[in-house]
């Protein structure tokens, strides 16, 4: 442990001061990525679950330290890392086409209350070290892992037209493109819908010489289709 920190580690005034501005930093520095993407959940609610998180692991020290009671130090820590999956969950969402959204915001908030309990703890070098990586992980490897994706032999994609005819437009289109399409699954829409449209969920082989962007795009220029997005 880095001995700069060792005079912060009792529960003073000072420390516990440290504690709680750390831990709104390092929970807004987090936030902020999730706030810029217009994520569920951003700024100001990443500050107060790192806060609130530190509050409970500093008031269990200070129980156990200042007012000698004969407390579990980890006791409230452990009701916060129970308790935060309910907030989380309310942060994921499932959409009607059936993808799953917020499960990174979800993890990130996860991840913010366990550094608010590391800072909250005195444990200086966890907390920082870990905001490093979690941001490292919002802001570098969300590069990598859509280029990974990107550069993947497969795609699915669902699109929703309004006639047949849009339907033998695409699949002559993606021949064209020499797209191979490996499996397609039709549904019908419900007779009530003011307008009629089916869905399609293709999965296509690609090739290098196009990308997803690309045929998304050229798909939903065809006269008939709806809409297409990528799953």
């Amino acid at each position: 442990m880095l001995s700069i920190f060792d005079s912060l580690r009792e529960v003073t005034f000072v420390s516990v001061a440290l504690r709680m501005v750390l831990a709104a930093l390092c929970g807004g520095c987090i936030g902020l990525e999730r706030e810029y993407k217009r994520r569920p959940a951003g700024f100001r609610t990443h500050i107060l679950i790192c806060l609130g998180a530190a509050i409970t692991t500093v008031t269990g020290q200070y129980l156990y330290r200042v007012m000698n009671y004969n407390t579990d130090l980890t006791r409230l820590g452990a009701q916060v890392v129970a308790g935060i999956g309910f907030i989380g969950a309310g942060c994921i969402i499932v959409t009607r086409r059936r993808r799953v959204k917020g499960l990174t915001t979800a993890a990130g908030l996860w991840a913010a209350a366990v550094i608010g309990l590391c800072l909250g703890m005195g444990f200086y070098e966890g907390g920082l070290f870990a905001t490093i990586l979690v941001l490292a992980a919002e802001l570098l490897f969300s590069r990598l892992e859509y280029r990974m994706l990107e550069n993947t032999a497969e795609v699915n994609l669902l699109m929703e037209y309004s006639d047949k005819k849009a339907l033998d437009t695409v699949l002559e289109l993606l021949n064209q493109m020499e797209l191979k399409v490996q499996n397609m699954v039709i549904t019908r829409s419900s007779e009530s819908d003011e307008k009629r449209t089916s869905n399609v969920i293709f999965t296509l082989q690609k090739n290098k010489h196009h990308r997803t962007e690309a045929v998304i795009t050229d798909i939903s220029a065809v006269e008939g289709v709806v809409s297409v997005e990528e799953l």
